[in-house]
């Protein structure tokens, strides 16, 4: 029997350390209801729940950029609703002037009306704004006029992209292989838009190609593919797959209104509002002339044409804000699932843990008893030294 090391009572403490370490995280776990309160615990599920949040964060803000976004929409939407009413009453002024009943005086005083049913149209369209932002005077008009031009993947080719003119809106796919000879290594760049594709091929060397208004150019010198592995030349057509790349070019508008409805770059809308001045709509002091009977039915037509373009323009808006709404319908379904999907990884299972909390208090009380016994076991020795 040895009393300078009691083997057994270091077993016993060894045994209480990990248990009180154990219950210490057991502990943590039901008191902040997470799984994962350091990265030790998952360094894996962190990393994987923290870009998950990343999303759920992004999309919960996205979806309240779209309900700002129908807020414009409705804002806009709004006036241009006052702007009908008000052409709906000059074409009812411009109905009664054609007349013959109506003498010139009566005539002045419905032009009287007009003029200030137009300047009324002015001021809606000077001073309709939202956050400050103008509405309808047009600096938002839905036009296209600079293009967008983006290399998403660039396979092994270092590809880049630029405008060399006129761009077409579509999607750029860049391939090397050989596909006209067994010999020459080749460049097809293949435009697809909703009219159907067209290509081009130029030889792997030139660096080059051109199509669609974009010039696409690319390193041969990082090309990685060993052409040796197929003595030398490829079969004829035959593409090689880390060699595609593709480029999409979108054209847009300078002053368009961009809606980020999305957690990531690129999940994005494009509107516009058109220019919805009196003078935008035709309606200017000439063509709104119902002095005489020839002019009055004249400035039928003109009304008609403004109501006309009105009418489109709040259809337009109606479909955009129509389809925000399902927008925010399908962001709060991913933000639903993504959130249960980060729950999974990230949040404790309170039952599991309180089971796991109970087995170690039983544990601790076991090793401390058990620790008492081993530090008695070396008075024993007293016996010896009777």
């Amino acid at each position: 029997m040895r009393i300078n090391h009691n083997i057994s009572a270091l077993n016993a403490w060894r045994s209480i350390g990990q248990t009180n370490m154990s219950m210490s995280k057991t502990l943590e776990r039901l008191s902040s209801g997470l799984r994962i309160n350091r990265a030790g615990d998952d360094a894996a599920g962190l990393a994987i729940s923290e870009k998950m949040r990343g999303q759920i964060k992004g999309i919960n803000m996205a979806i309240k950029n779209s309900q700002d976004a129908i807020s414009l929409i409705q804002t806009a939407e709004g006036a241009l609703t006052e702007v009908h009413s008000i052409l709906q009453r000059m074409r009812e002024l411009a109905v009664q002037a054609s007349s013959d009943t109506n003498t010139d005086v009566d005539r002045n005083q419905i032009q009287a009306e007009l003029d200030q049913l137009r300047e009324e149209i002015d001021r809606i369209a000077r001073t309709t704004e939202f956050n400050t932002k103008k509405l309808l005077d047009g600096k938002l008009e839905s036009f296209r006029s600079t293009e967008d031009i983006k290399v998403v993947t660039g396979g092994n080719i270092a590809i880049n992209a630029s405008a060399a003119g006129t761009v077409t809106e579509g999607t750029y796919i860049v391939e090397v292989g050989q596909f006209n000879t067994d010999t020459t290594l080749e460049v097809k760049v293949t435009l697809f838009t909703a009219g159907g594709s067209n290509s081009v091929t130029t030889t792997y060397t030139n660096g080059e190609a051109t199509i669609g208004g974009v010039s696409i150019t690319w390193d041969t010198t990082v090309f990685d593919v060993n052409f040796a592995d197929f003595g030398g030349a490829l079969p004829s057509g035959e593409v090689v797959d880390s060699a595609v790349a593709r480029v999409e070019a979108i054209n847009t508008a300078a002053n368009q209104l961009i809606f980020q409805i999305g957690s990531n770059e690129g999940h994005n809308m494009l509107t516009g509002i058109d220019d919805m001045s009196a003078g935008a709509l035709g309606i200017t002091t000439t063509s709104l002339d119902v002095t005489t009977q020839d002019a009055a039915e004249r400035a039928i037509m003109v009304v008609d044409a403004a109501i006309h373009k009105v009418s489109s323009q709040r259809a337009a808006l109606g479909a955009v804000q129509n389809r925000l709404e399902h927008t925010i319908s399908n962001l709060g379904v991913a933000a639903e699932n993504l959130t249960a999907a980060e729950s999974r990884v990230r949040d404790a299972d309170m039952a599991k843990e309180m089971m796991e909390f109970t087995k170690q208090q039983i544990l601790l009380q076991s090793s401390m008893g058990m620790l008492a016994q081993a530090n008695a076991q070396p008075q024993n020795v007293l016996q010896l030294l009777r």
